[in-house]
């Protein structure tokens, strides 16, 4: 499926999703991103096949009367339908949960779905807040190769970049066959063939400076048999705890802090106290501000500075 189509599929969806009353087809067109360039025939053919597509993957979309005399019909997906019920988790498979939703709000996706809900609201089209509260994205203050890495990854595709290593004070080039991207305690890495050293290697996202160009054709390589990218990173994690930090929990939230927390303690106020390894004081901080409002770092004063003067930053 091509990132148009699902960038549109996921338009449809979150604005069917967020409706309270039945949308009608002229209002999907004018407000759902994808429809609103296409000719009235063109807008019909697609939205025909969408509506399938949703129908297939199991999406209960349903076609309701917009008013009492029933003279034109809307579609809707009603969210008791939809949604599955509470499924319990243990703090592990919480964590690749929560990791997946921070993959998923970091890509551009999150951007198009925000847009589609200000057209819906704009359209005089009532819609539930609750029902997208996943989406929002969260704070990003590094790592701006992420995502054409990814790109790259998806695709197939070698790429050039500059790269600092920990041993230089400069920037050299590097062309790569990324094979995949690792996040481990708080760092991307991207892992693949170096075309320059003939070998694997592993580079942190966080040294790679200027943009990343992909180039040649897609599909031109693939993953070896029996890689295991985790493996390969798990000797470039070399920040050993030498000490502690508490820090505060937003309620049902951070479950990739939760699961590091050497002892946790639930507040008058809902929020979680804990207690979590602490290494390197930068490092430390760039994991923990990814994580916006949802963590809050009440010590020690280094650390605490550190996250504020990140988050200072952003807001310039």
């Amino acid at each position: 499926m091509s990132a148009k189509k699902l960038e549109r599929l996921v338009n449809l969806l979150l604005m069917l999703l967020s409706a309270r009353r039945p949308v009608t087809i002229e209002q999907i067109r004018s407000v759902v991103p994808g429809y609103d360039a296409a000719d009235h025939d063109t807008f019909r053919r697609q939205f025909e096949r969408d509506k399938e597509e949703l129908r297939d993957l199991g999406v209960p979309l349903e076609t309701q009367p917009v008013d009492a005399w029933g003279d034109e019909l809307g579609y809707r997906i009603p969210r008791s339908s939809y949604e599955l019920p509470a499924i319990p988790f243990e703090p592990d498979e919480a964590a690749a949960v929560a990791l997946a939703a921070r993959l998923w709000q970091s890509a551009g996706l999150a951007d198009a779905s925000a847009s589609a809900l200000l057209k819906l609201r704009a359209a005089g089209i009532e819609a539930d807040p609750v029902a997208t509260s996943g989406i929002e994205p969260r704070v990003v203050t590094r790592d701006a190769a992420f995502e054409p890495l990814l790109a790259a990854v998806r695709a197939g595709q070698a790429v050039r970049f500059a790269y600092r290593p920990s041993y230089a004070d400069t920037a050299v080039e590097r062309t790569v066959e990324p094979w995949g991207l690792v996040h481990r305690h708080g760092k991307w890495y991207v892992v693949g063939h170096d075309r320059d050293r003939s070998a694997a290697r592993v580079f942190k996202l966080a040294r790679v400076t200027g943009p990343v160009t992909a180039f040649g054709e897609t599909g031109a390589f693939a993953v070896p048999e029996g890689v295991d990218l985790r493996a390969l990173v798990a000797p470039f994690d070399n920040d050993p705890a030498t000490g502690t930090a508490v820090v505060r929990l937003a309620p049902g939230a951070a479950w990739d802090v939760r699961r590091t927390a050497l002892t946790t303690a639930e507040e008058p106020d809902g929020w979680t106290r804990a207690e979590v390894p602490l290494g390197d004081v930068d490092r430390f901080a760039d994991w923990v501000v990814g994580f916006g409002p949802d963590v809050v770092v009440v010590a020690p004063a280094d650390a605490r500075d550190a996250v504020v003067q990140r988050l200072r930053a952003v807001l310039k």
